[in-house]
């Protein structure tokens, strides 16, 4: 009993020690910090609000013939997504132990979303292959049943690699079934630049897909967390997190050509060959073997989600899109955005611009993590510092940015109940609106003390009746679950769509 409070002690504590470490060090050593609140963002998981409709029109931009609008907001810090073969989109979010479950999409919007998996620790990676989901865990790998059609479960959850370590800087897991059918495991190291004490830190590890005959595969790999296998060759690349504190413009983040026993630098080499200035020295010899980056990102960019286009636009053939999660160790801010990586007939990179405006004149709205393409032929970007997910589709009109009606067109349920039925509706939701004190947290006329008040405006472009009603009865933290029936939810709903 005495061990589980000083572990749960623990866990409360970690906040007030990351953020006295992040004190002590910057009294020790003058950092530069492209944003406060995005360090706190990294450091605690700190977030802002989804951005308006008329932001994200006004912000955000992607190449001529695509638009871009919100598919789901409101998600816990997501991280990695994964479309299953029925349409659904999976997100972890790894603060609240989970694996969310959005069901497939309607106008391009999501549908309703619920916890697939819950009581885990720190989901990050994601992958399905074989009628199994497969799931990264900060200190171990599992797997369940599942079915992609029906999305749900059809068997226990197991952890079948255990053992991980996942203190330190880089606490993630990617998890990736490549196309030889083996599990691939990426894990980043336990500090900025170190020796590590555990040889499977800052490594990719690969396992049968049963978690037995596991063996590190590559080495020198600081933080590499995408993973994805070019469709024309089957070459795997990873995305690279260079080291911190050795200035605004060095060293360069990193794509990689992943090699079985290729060794990749770290801690030793950053880069296109430079030595380290700390653990560097009287490693000359390690310039002949280490393998050289396939592509330098910008420094401090933080690459994070890659993914090949399988089914490419015209212009974008031979692509990897690659999330930029953005800087926060420089003095400016740089990143923030969703790149398109371009291979030429001779192999040779070149970067262009795919989605961005998340970040202007420091004003930072969004830091892209994952990036994957829809069934729809959409691409799809995850943000775990506004908790939403974007989409970014192909010849569609972009999202209105003036409000829509309080009952849209489109919400066949609302459309099909008479005008008595809708006020008896809406009368029973606002008395349970006001019994359950939800202006407290939505309402400023309602609000007290010193609560942060979230108006509910605009739900008519996110939400229909069954949609709203599927949120109220599993709703994101930290909104409780009220004791409601379906009637209850339903009039609940119907209020706030048309109040």
């Amino acid at each position: 009993m005495r061990s589980a409070k000083r572990a749960i002690l623990f866990v409360l504590a970690l906040p007030l020690l990351a953020v006295l470490g992040l004190g002590l060090l910057l009294l020790l050593r003058p950092v530069p910090i492209s944003n406060m609140q995005v360090l706190l963002n990294s450091v605690l998981g700190s977030s802002v609000a989804a951005p308006s409709s008329a932001t994200v029109a006004q912000r955000l931009q992607a190449p001529p013939g695509f638009s871009v609008s919100v598919y789901a907001s409101g998600l816990s810090a997501p991280r990695f997504i994964h479309f299953t073969a029925g349409g659904d989109l999976l997100v972890s979010e790894p603060r609240e132990g989970r694996i969310v479950l959005l069901e497939r999409s309607r106008d391009g919007v999501a549908g309703p979303r619920r916890a697939l998996l819950s009581g885990l620790n720190r989901p990050h990676g994601i992958d399905i292959a074989d009628g199994w989901l497969y799931v990264g865990e900060t200190d171990a790998v599992g797997r369940v049943r599942f079915d992609e059609q029906q999305g749900r479960l059809t068997g226990d959850y197991t952890r079948i690699v255990t053992g991980l370590t996942g203190e330190g800087h880089h606490w993630t897991k990617t998890v990736r079934i490549g196309p030889d059918g083996d599990l691939y495991v990426a894990q980043g190291s336990s500090c900025n630049v170190c020796e590590e004490k555990d040889k499977r830190r800052a490594t990719i590890m690969r396992f049968n897909t049963d978690g037995s005959g596991g063996k590190i595969y590559a080495t020198g790999l600081r933080n590499s967390v995408g993973l994805d296998w070019a469709p024309w060759d089957s070459a795997l690349y990873a995305t690279e997190n260079g080291r911190d504190l050795l200035g605004d413009d060095f060293p360069p983040d990193e794509l990689n050509l992943i090699k079985e026993n290729g060794f990749y630098g770290w801690p030793y080499i950053h880069g296109f060959g430079v030595l380290d200035p700390e653990l560097g020295k009287g490693k000359d010899a390690l310039l002949q073997t280490a393998q050289a980056p396939a592509f330098g990102f910008r420094p401090h960019n933080a690459p994070l989600g890659i993914h090949f286009w399988r089914n490419p636009a015209p212009g974008f053939e031979r692509t990897a899109l690659v999330a930029l999660h953005g800087s926060w160790n420089r003095t400016t801010p740089d990143g923030y955005k969703v790149v398109a990586l371009h291979w030429d007939a001779n192999g040779d990179i070149a970067q262009r611009d795919f989605l961005t405006g998340f970040e202007r004149k420091g004003d930072v709205i969004g830091r892209p993590v994952d990036v994957t393409e829809g069934p729809d032929g959409a691409i799809y970007v995850s943000d775990d510092y506004a908790g939403v997910i974007y989409r970014v589709a192909r010849g569609e009109a972009k999202v209105s940015a003036a409000p829509v009606a309080a009952a849209p067109l489109h919400d066949e349920r609302l459309a099909a109940m008479d005008a008595q039925q809708r006020q008896e509706s809406a009368s029973l939701g606002q008395t349970l609106f006001r019994q359950y004190r939800c202006g407290n947290c939505h309402d400023p006329a309602m609000a007290t003390g010193f609560r942060h008040v979230h108006p509910l405006t605009q739900l008519g472009e996110r939400y229909t009746v069954d949609r709203l009603q599927a949120f109220l009865a599993t709703p994101t933290p930290p909104m409780p679950v009220f004791p409601l029936s379906d009637k209850e939810r339903e009039a609940l709903a119907v209020y706030l769509l048309t109040r």
